[in-house]
């Protein structure tokens, strides 16, 4: 694989813009190349290639001081409850310490032995910028060197601004974590009180410190405290070999101002805030305990991985220039690479080594508070193993997919045998039975059409599972979804052979309760499959949904996250899956299910459902909207609540047309739907997909498109507007269709609104991923569990 290749593929996505732009520098070096190739003089005289310039060498990761965690028994224990001194070394209220290489500037990098040609000049400024001097500019296409490098200074400046930035946000961060973590330890002493068990060490008792040396001691809680705890020992050694003499426990005084941050994610909590916030007097227990080191091993983890994609957006960068130049001496038979590597490896970029002290440190940290000192446990946790392409998947899809071909090829050709669309029973069939399984159909045809949205997301680098949120190593790929939904479609499929016997018992004039109790027996199997509590069958994955599922149906309750109202909107294109489901309890609750017959539609009760069963996704979408809108104060919300409003008031009409008929009924039908659908399409395209801008460098596409061919774009636009036309088919009072059953046309109408959201799918995701780019935005924000509140205000600790 050329490097190239490799190298955008092990970006971070969301970073690709900090990147050094290997793909740019390199369409300059092919200027330099034709240039030569077309110039007399140098195909007279061919070069020859320099020797290749030493790669930069690669950072490793400083190994995890195992006495972190280890210890055994009571001294581990004891450990536990020391006041932590911070993931960094620096000094309390004191600027932090310029590197080695910023002592000095105005650097001249010119490395060449006294029979070789000075090619460059490199020369550092006062502010870190580096600026190259390309000293054989007269020669003949020099200008095109001189721009090589000129556009390699900007690339270089760039990463390097942008490392260092980083590495400063995550310093600060490494503060605010040691922080927290030492009211963390202040707080489990105070709920787990451990001094009571403890025993005498070396004739000191660890019982609590009295109140008068309380009061007296300052205690130091500067997590940029010199002293570091795993590479001090953090267990004090005597002379003759005593552990845990200077035991110091972590100060319980921090507690006193300190407010436990637990955001009300769900309603319970959110009564419980309530009510705590009605009593100024602090509560300690063990669930809050328990929710702040779940918190703090959170950020620990996430912590852990923006160090872990520093250091690789390091070595990429390094690779990159050190790659680059090759190519460059290869082309021009100069030897600039050792310079300007030698600047690379003695800037920030090369000399810094913040990132690798502070991963080995918070391994040592996170190991002993929150993995028991198992560092085996420790490290599964802080680096999840990637997921891995399993080859039984692509067979059993195979095998599934075959299986679901020859079904449907089947149920074609016993439809043709048995001449089955003349037959008298077939409007019983497609009005009983049918609808129980286009359910299975409409949710199958979902699948497909996310599997085929995974597919292109993964195409485009589309980081979907960062912004869904799934945990690293469970998030499904295409080829899972389709697995899923073949098995499905074969399930189906054997049910709907089997409810194919149209011949009625000549004495009962009853269909065999078997087969007629197939479609209830598989809705039934694949519920249980949903709630299955053993691990099989992709249970983070199912558990994930159902999570989803319970946000959506308790909206105004949750904060809103981008999965739950996602799955929202999906829900809002299963409308005639939702009244499928109501069909299955009016068809075997109160339907002559043996005979094929049923009153359903005669019901009221059932017509006032069907009307409200409708209505639920997009009240879902409802709720959620005005949440935001109040939580954010962003009036765009609550224009799409409005927009979903004017859906729900379409939605009724469009019902109530097909039952009431008449022109009044058809006008306001009419009129409700038109407005949903120009409201709806204007927001997809404009604020869901980010499209029909004049003024980008697209027109009337955005500034930034992922897919390179830009008619796919417009075309998407045409075919979203068409597909949302569907419901002129009730207005228009298109009941059949040519070899169509009502039931059948039905269905149909709801598959081109599964496959309009599927398209919408992608191009939604496509401008989060975007938007994500924009702001650098590759890590969620974990919540940290403490708040430190000083003369009146909120501070955090």
């Amino acid at each position: 694989m050329k490097f190239g290749r490799d190298f955008e593929g092990q970006m971070i996505q969301e970073w690709c813009e900090a990147y050094v732009d290997y793909r740019a520098l390199k369409l300059i070096l092919k200027q330099i190349l034709r240039f030569r190739h077309r110039d007399p003089a140098f195909r007279r005289f061919p070069p020859t290639p320099p020797p290749p310039p030493p790669a930069p060498p690669s950072s490793t990761t400083a190994s995890v001081n195992n006495s972190a965690g280890g210890g055994g028994g009571l001294t581990r224990r004891i450990s536990l409850y020391r006041a932590f001194s911070g993931l960094t070394n620096r000094a309390k209220g004191s600027p932090r310490k310029r590197d080695k290489h910023n002592h000095h500037h105005n650097h001249h990098y010119h490395l060449f032995d006294d029979e070789e040609e000075q090619v460059i000049l490199i020369t550092e400024d006062e502010t870190a910028n580096y600026t190259t001097t390309f000293l054989n500019s007269v020669d003949d296409g020099g200008e095109l060197e001189v721009m090589f490098f000129r556009r390699l200074d900007g690339e270089f400046n760039k990463v390097v601004r942008f490392y260092k930035q980083k590495v400063e946000e995550v310093m600060e961060e490494a503060d605010e974590l040691s922080r927290q973590l030492n009211v963390l330890i202040a707080l489990r002493i105070k709920v787990e009180n451990p001094m009571a068990n403890l025993p005498d060490i070396n004739g000191i008792h660890s019982s609590p410190v009295s109140p008068e040396h309380q009061s007296n001691r300052v205690p130091d809680t500067s997590p940029m405290a010199t002293i570091k705890e795993q590479e001090q020992g953090e267990e004090e050694t005597s002379v003759d070999g005593n552990r845990n003499k200077g035991f110091k426990p972590a100060p319980l005084e921090m507690l006193d101002n300190v407010k436990i941050n637990i955001k009300p994610e769900t309603p319970l909590t959110m009564l419980k805030c309530m009510i705590s916030s009605l009593t100024s007097k602090q509560t300690f227990s063990k669930s809050e305990l328990r929710t702040a080191e779940e918190l703090m091993s959170r950020a620990f983890v996430e912590f852990y991985q923006k160090l872990r994609c520093l250091k690789s957006y390091c070595f990429l960068n390094q690779m990159g220039f050190s790659k680059i130049l090759k190519k460059y001496d290869k082309i021009t038979s100069r030897n600039a690479s050792k310079s300007y590597l030698h600047a690379v490896d003695n800037s920030y970029l090369g000399t810094s080594e913040e990132v690798s002290r502070l991963m080995s440190r918070v391994e040592a940290t996170y190991i002993k508070h929150f993995a028991h000192g198992n560092h085996r446990e420790g490290m599964r946790s802080l680096r999840p193993k990637a997921k891995r392409e399993k080859h039984r998947i692509t067979y059993f899809l195979g095998f599934l997919s075959g299986c679901t071909v020859s079904l449907a090829i089947a149920i074609i050709v016993l439809v043709h045998i048995r001449n089955l669309m003349s037959s008298e029973g077939r409007h019983q069939y497609m009005e009983n039975i049918f609808p129980l399984y286009s359910l299975f159909g409409l949710v199958a045809l979902h699948l497909l059409m996310y599997a085929a949205d995974i597919y292109f997301w993964r195409k485009c680098r589309v980081n979907y599972p960062f912004i869904f949120g799934f945990e690293q190593g469970t998030e499904l790929g295409y080829r899972e979804v389709l697995l899923i939904g073949s098995g499905l479609a074969v399930l189906a499929f054997l049910g709907v052979v089997s409810n194919l016997d149209m011949e009625m018992d000549p004495r009962t004039k009853s269909f065999s309760v078997i087969t007629e109790l197939v479609p209830l027996a598989l809705l039934i199997i694949l519920t249980s499959i949903l709630f299955c509590p053993f691990n099989i069958i992709y249970r983070s994955s199912r558990y994930y949904l159902i999570r989803c599922i319970f946000h959506c149906l308790l909206s105004p309750l949750y904060k809103v996250v981008l999965p739950d109202f996602f799955l929202a909107d999906q829900l809002t294109s299963q409308v005639q899956a939702f009244r499928s489901l109501l069909f299955y309890i009016c068809y075997y609750g109160w339907g002559d299910f043996k005979r094929r017959s049923n009153k359903c539609y005669e019901s009221d009760v059932y017509r006032r459902f069907y009307i409200i069963v409708a209505i639920i996704p997009y009240w879902f979408r409802f709720a959620q909207c005005i949440r935001r809108m109040l939580e954010e104060k962003n009036k765009d919300h609550g224009l799409n609540a409005l927009k979903y409003m004017s859906t729900i008031i379409a939605v009724a009409t469009r019902t109530l047309f097909e039952w009431r008929k008449g022109t009044y009924w058809l006008t306001v039908a009419a009129t409700t739907s038109s407005i949903a659908t120009v409201f709806n399409t204007v927001w997809d395209l404009v604020h869901d997909w980010g499209l029909m801008n004049r003024n980008s460098r697209n027109p009337w596409l955005r500034d930034k498109l992922l897919v390179p061919y830009k008619s796919v774009y417009f075309v998407a636009m045409v075919v979203n507007v068409v597909l949302r036309l569907a419901w002129m088919q009730s207005v228009l009072g298109i009941r059949e269709a040519p070899f169509l059953h009502r039931r059948a046309l039905l269905t149909v109408v709801a598959s081109l609104e599964i496959l309009r959201r599927g398209i919408w799918n992608f191009f939604r995701l496509e401008n989060e991923h975007l938007n994500n780019v924009g702001k650098y935005r590759a890590f969620k924000n974990v919540p940290l569990p403490f708040h430190y509140q000083e003369l009146g205000g909120a501070k955090r600790v």
